[in-house]
Order: C-alpha cells, then structure tokens, then sequence
C-alpha cells in the first residue's frame, strides 16, 4: 500500500494556501503578499481590513479550511455570500463590540465568541463585525453542497454549540498549522466526518437553539470536556468529574446536562465513538487495536457500541470513507 504523500509546513505569511488536487502543491506551497481572497480557488469570506488578519488555508476534495488570526484591537469586518456552505468555528474570541447577521435569523451581539459555531448555507448572506478585547482565532470550513450526498437541506444557524462538531473542526484546524505532519487522507476524512456532523445536527436538532440559562461556567465546562478527552480510553467516575470543578455529583450530573444536552455518561460515550470514528480513518490501525485504545475489553463489546452509536460496523463505517479513486 502507498503512503499518501506528506504536506510542507506552512511558513508564516499574510495569506498561504495549499492545493491538495494539485501535486504541485506537494512541495513547499508559493507564498503571496495579495489578499487571501484572491490566493483561493474557492470564493472566500471577504475581510476588512485584510492587513488586520492573517490567513492559511488548505484546498482539496470539494473542501477548503482557512485558519484566520488577528491580534488588532481595531474594527474588522466579515462579508460572504457564495454558492458553497460556510461554517465558522471560533477557538478564541471575545469583543467590545460587535454584530453577527446570518440571512433568516436575528442578529446576534454576543460578546463572548469562544467555542462558538456558525453554519451559513450556500446562498445566504453573512456579515460580521466587532471590536475585539484580544486575540481572535477562527476557522473558515468551505464545502460544495455536493458532498452532502443526501437531499436534507441545511438551514443557517447562528453562534451555537456543538461539542462534537467543534472537537472535529479543532483537528482540522490543528491539520491546517502543522501541515508536516498531514496528508490528503486525512483531510479528505477530517472534512467528511465534518460534513456528516453537520448533517446529523439537522436531523436532530431544530435550526435555532434557545440560549442555555443556568449550567457549568465556561471554566468548568472547558476542565471538564478536556479531563474527558485526556482520558477518552477510561470510564471515568461522576465523583471524579464532579471533584475537578467543586460540584457535588448530584448537582454536577444536573448541570453538565443544561450546559452539554446530555448526561455526563453519555457524552463520554459520544467522545469515545468520534476518538474510534478518527483512529478508523488511520487504515494501518486494526479493528481490534481501536477497540482496545479506546477501552473495550473486546473486539465485539466495541462492535456492538459502534453498531448502536452510529448504526454500521466498524468496518463497514471505515469503508464509508475511503476516498474515492480516480482512474
């Protein structure tokens, strides 16, 4: 079997792309001084004004991710409307002032934007603007409405929270600044585990979620989900989870689920199905090997978890993925 071939590292720079369907872009990506908007085969949110913004980005597959920081104190503005899906992903952001506008949906003026999503659908207009307290990072997730491979029809959502969607986007992110270590596959996977989030999303939920009064604070929902993640091959004790934050387990129980819609147990189990979704994608990786990492004291105790998370076998969700071949 043939490696998929290894990607440069990016060099830091006002906009960087690199081409995934174009080997050329195997080597060390071309640097350019123009603005990202027009470094990009896909139509990109505009940003103003560009020099307040850094940006990196990658391409390929019907996909395109961009990593944008900026560390100005200035007012910046965000502008899109293109024939492709848009989300926004905020790892880090917090502003004086500010508007966030999706077509369809009341303007929000939330100050704190971490961790917070946005999906825009192909078609619709978005807009942007705030003032920012520091430094702002934020990922651009672009994609064809052709990868939906379903007739669902996505609807605009705006600044919401989804645990498991923002967890995907952050190894996206993390492909994206560490490019040495990534490869085609990879990203190819990374984007249609995205896809295929978003897709449940709308199954799922309703398009606009009411705010969530009461709950874990943001610090202690942050210790939380990371102690989770640091230990996903564990089943961790509520009386532990509940220690790390002061809470009495009875009380913690109650508000973990205000804060992350379900109960503690559950989400665990959630992370530990999308932790096997991302080792299914790594084919040198066995069945049996993912089980056991992930904590299951059998090959078919961890079948029959998978089954019932996401109704396929393991296998057969790791034939789901296989990038498609060209001839």
């Amino acid at each position: 079997m043939t490696a998929s071939p290894r990607l440069s590292s990016f060099r830091p720079q006002a906009a960087t792309r690199v081409d995934l369907d174009d080997p050329s872009d195997l080597d060390p990506p071309g640097l350019s001084d123009d603005d990202a908007t027009n470094d990009l085969i896909y139509p990109v949110v505009s940003i103003s004004p560009p020099g307040a913004v850094t940006r990196r980005s990658v391409t390929g597959h019907g996909m395109a991710v961009e990593c944008v920081q900026s560390a100005s104190r200035n007012k910046i503005q965000y502008r899109f409307c293109a024939p492709v899906h848009l989300l926004v992903v905020y790892d880090k952001g917090e502003r004086y002032d500010g508007e966030t506008r999706v077509e369809g949906l009341p303007r929000s003026t939330l100050r704190n934007l971490e961790r917070k999503l946005t999906f825009v659908p192909a078609g619709y207009e978005y807009d942007e603007w705030h003032e920012p307290r520091g430094h702002t990072r934020a990922m651009l997730f672009y994609f064809e409405p052709a990868k939906l491979k379903t007739d669902i029809s996505l609807g605009p959502r705006l600044l919401f929270e989804d645990a498991t969607l923002w967890h995907t986007a952050l190894k996206l992110k993390t492909l994206v600044e560490g490019l040495a270590l990534a490869d085609r596959v990879y990203f190819e996977t990374l984007g249609s585990l995205l896809v295929h989030e978003l897709v449940r999303l709308s199954r799922g939920m309703p398009s606009i979620q009411p705010p969530v009064r009461g709950g874990l604070a943001a610090w202690q929902q942050r210790m939380v989900t990371a102690y989770i993640e640091e230990h996903v091959n564990e089943r961790i004790p509520l009386a532990t989870l509940a220690q790390l934050v002061r809470l009495s387990p009875c009380h913690f129980s109650r508000v973990f689920k205000q804060s992350l819609g379900m109960p503690p147990h559950r989400y665990q189990a959630n992370r530990r199905m999308e932790h096997a979704k991302l080792l299914l994608a790594e084919r040198a990786v066995s069945v049996m090997e993912i089980g056991l990492t992930i904590g299951f004291n059998s090959p078919s105790a961890f079948a029959t978890a998978f089954r019932k998370a996401t109704g396929l076998a393991p296998t057969d969700y790791r034939r789901s993925l296989a990038p498609s071949v060209t001839p």
